[in-house]
């Protein structure tokens, strides 16, 4: 039989854990958030140094700067502009790799060309193993693949990586009733995360072979 002085002890030892590790789950991501605001504050007011001096003022021209550049670039003639130096860009080299590869690369989260808004389970590695992924493109006619050929990304947990799988479309389900955001945050940090999907929501089907 366990001493009453030992069990004490070992309950003592259980609650300082349980406690220390709650104060964890609070105090990391607070921290982590504050840390992360912190440098986006300190290092982009040293861009704007000696001209700006005010904490934070930095970071609020950047903010402003990308608001007024949005809305000047609605008007035709901006349009325009943005075209030729579009074009321009493209055609020098190096430069193109860098500009390109940016510029595809936002546009696969934001504006009119999102690429990462249709959720999918991905069948490649055995019959019985599926990867969460998202159905980044339908025409693969540049591989030379066939229309029952698409393209998967799968990111990977806690990294900024990925991989791009080209499959066949039977090889793919696509994820019901859970919104690309959450998907992303399940697949981003290993499964880590509670899901919870909208049974009122709308399936997000796979479009049938062109």
């Amino acid at each position: 039989m366990e001493p009453p002085a030992a069990s004490a002890g070992g309950r003592a030892r259980q609650l300082f854990a349980r406690f220390f590790l709650r104060g964890l789950i609070v105090l990391l991501p607070v921290t982590v958030t504050m840390t992360v605001v912190y440098w986006l504050f300190t290092h982009i007011d040293t861009v704007f140094r000696p001209f700006v001096q005010s904490p934070g003022l930095g970071l609020l021209l950047v903010l402003t700067l990308v608001l007024v550049v949005g809305w000047i670039s609605l008007f035709p003639a901006s349009r325009r502009v943005i075209l030729y130096v579009n074009g321009w860009l493209e055609q020098v080299p190096g430069i193109s790799f860098i500009y390109t590869s940016a510029r595809d690369f936002l546009a696969a989260f934001a504006g009119n060309k999102r690429r990462f808004t249709h959720a999918v389970l991905v069948n490649v590695h055995a019959e019985d193993v599926w990867l969460v992924g998202f159905l980044t493109d339908e025409n693969l006619s540049g591989f030379k693949l066939g229309a029952n050929y698409v393209a998967v990304y799968t990111p990977q947990a806690y990294n900024v990586a990925g991989q791009l799988f080209l499959v066949k479309r039977d090889r793919i389900r696509p994820i019901e009733h859970l919104s690309p955001p959450d998907v992303m945050k399940y697949a981003v940090t290993g499964g880590a995360v509670e899901l919870v999907g909208d049974p009122h929501a709308p399936p997000r089907p796979v479009a049938p072979p062109p």
